[in-house]
C-alpha cells in the first residue's frame, strides 16, 4: 500500500539568492470571522531547488519531503510558468540622460 500523504502546493518564487534553495510564497484566501470578508494570507517557504532552475517570478509546484536542512522541508517538483522576461527600453534619441 503506497499511500502518498505528502502535501503539494503551488506558489511563486520571491527569492533565489541562496544556492540550491528558493523562497516560495503561498497565498491562501480565508474568510474573516467577524467581518465576513475574504483576505489573503501568505506563507513563505524555503524549498530545495537542486539545479537552480527556478528563478524569481516563476510559478512552481512544491512537494513536502523529509527535512533537508534546518528550515527546508519542501522540494521543487516542477516549474509551472516561467516569469516574463524584462524588456529594456532606450530613449528615442539614444542618450542615457533622463
Amino acid at each position: 500500500m503506497s499511500q502518498n500523504r505528502r502535501k503539494t502546493l503551488i506558489g511563486e518564487v520571491v527569492s533565489d539568492k541562496m544556492d540550491k534553495t528558493v523562497k516560495v510564497v503561498i497565498v491562501r484566501r480565508v474568510k474573516h470571522p467577524l467581518v465576513k470578508k475574504y483576505i489573503n494570507r501568505t506563507t513563505k517557504i524555503l524549498a530545495h531547488n537542486e539545479n537552480n532552475m527556478a528563478k524569481v517570478g516563476d510559478t512552481v509546484k512544491i512537494k513536502e519531503v523529509r527535512p533537508i536542512s534546518k528550515r527546508k522541508r519542501w522540494l521543487v517538483v516542477e516549474i509551472i510558468k516561467k516569469a516574463g522576461e524584462q524588456i529594456q527600453t532606450t530613449l528615442e534619441n539614444g542618450s542615457d540622460n533622463l
